[in-house]
């Protein structure tokens, strides 16, 4: 995966281009071979174009649950190919996102937002995140990987759909109805919609929620999970995350929460965890959200009762 010489990025610029934090980096260079980059008088990585346009190809084909081992051991061309490939599985496009990309290109966040309302309040909060706003991301990303869109043009529309589903939530009110969910992800995991999506489904089916954000310490999720008297602790993992850091954080979390409390974890990175200690329900997508929430009811509220 060789690239020849053009414009150099330092490696805080290829993190920001891409999504994948500096240390997901260095551990693919020292295990993997790939990216190579090169290095200024002061020691620092630069990483030439080709390589972060390849990287760019490799976060959108991990967003769609291909592990980095596999993908990073193919040359430019074939990377290319596996998108191509798995782009006639991605959901079908509609005239709102074709609408919603043109707004993106063209910076009219505003419209962008009151177009994204508008569909909210005609389909409802559960039609408008399985519908539009997990297909919208999809198509975005892939975008992004094509060139056809900036890093901050994807930033842009994270910031429109945070806005647009926190007034969805806030519209939805507290519920007075159990489980009571932690919502927040693992120290190391910045990408808070797919969180912010989960909130909106549970709120929607009756569950009170608690969100911490992003990147709270374990210490912190289990304090928090006793204080708030929390019967769930969810967690948000992307699939750029460190299957086996992930793991472990996993572990190390399920074995210092009280035993009462459940841990569910979701997002693309949460099929890597299916086995991967007791007491860890790992959900396969948003649509699994009603269906985890009735089986904790069923064993929960009628023994409560």
């Amino acid at each position: 995966m060789q690239s020849g010489p053009d414009h150099l990025m330092p490696i805080a610029a290829v993190e920001r281009e891409t999504g994948l934090p500096k240390d997901t980096l260095r551990v693919w260079e020292r295990r993997y071979g790939f990216p190579q980059p090169d290095r200024d008088a002061s020691g620092d990585r630069l990483y030439p174009e080709a390589q972060v346009a390849q990287l760019r190809v490799v976060k959108r084909l991990m967003d769609r649950g291909l592990r980095p081992g596999r993908l990073l051991k193919l040359d430019a061309a074939a990377l290319q190919a596996l998108a191509e490939e798995g782009a006639g599985e991605a959901p079908p496009r509609s005239a709102l996102h074709d609408l919603a990309l043109f707004l993106l290109k063209t910076h009219q966040a505003a419209e962008l937002r009151r177009e994204l309302t508008q569909v909210l309040m005609r389909d409802g909060v559960k039609r408008f995140v399985l519908d539009t706003v997990a297909p919208l991301t999809v198509q975005v990303g892939d975008a992004w990987t094509r060139g056809e869109l900036q890093v901050y043009e994807e930033h842009l529309l994270t910031e429109v759909l945070q806005a647009v589903l926190r007034q969805a939530i806030a519209q939805l009110g507290a519920s007075a109805g159990p489980p009571r969910i932690l919502m927040t992800t693992l120290p190391d995991e910045r990408h808070g919609l797919g969180l912010l999506m989960a909130e909106a489904m549970a709120t929607l089916e009756g569950a009170q929620c608690v969100s911490l954000g992003t990147q709270t310490p374990l210490r912190d999720i289990v304090a928090a999970a006793i204080a708030q008297k929390a019967d769930v602790v969810a967690l948000s993992i992307s699939a750029n995350a460190s299957a086996a850091q992930v793991g472990e954080s996993v572990r190390l979390l399920r074995a210092q929460l009280p035993g009462a409390v459940a841990l569910w974890c979701g997002g693309a990175g949460a099929a890597r965890l299916k086995r991967a200690a007791k007491g860890i329900q790992a959900l396969g997508g948003l649509d699994q959200v009603s269906a985890a929430l009735d089986r904790w009811r069923a064993q929960h509220v009628a023994a409560r009762g």
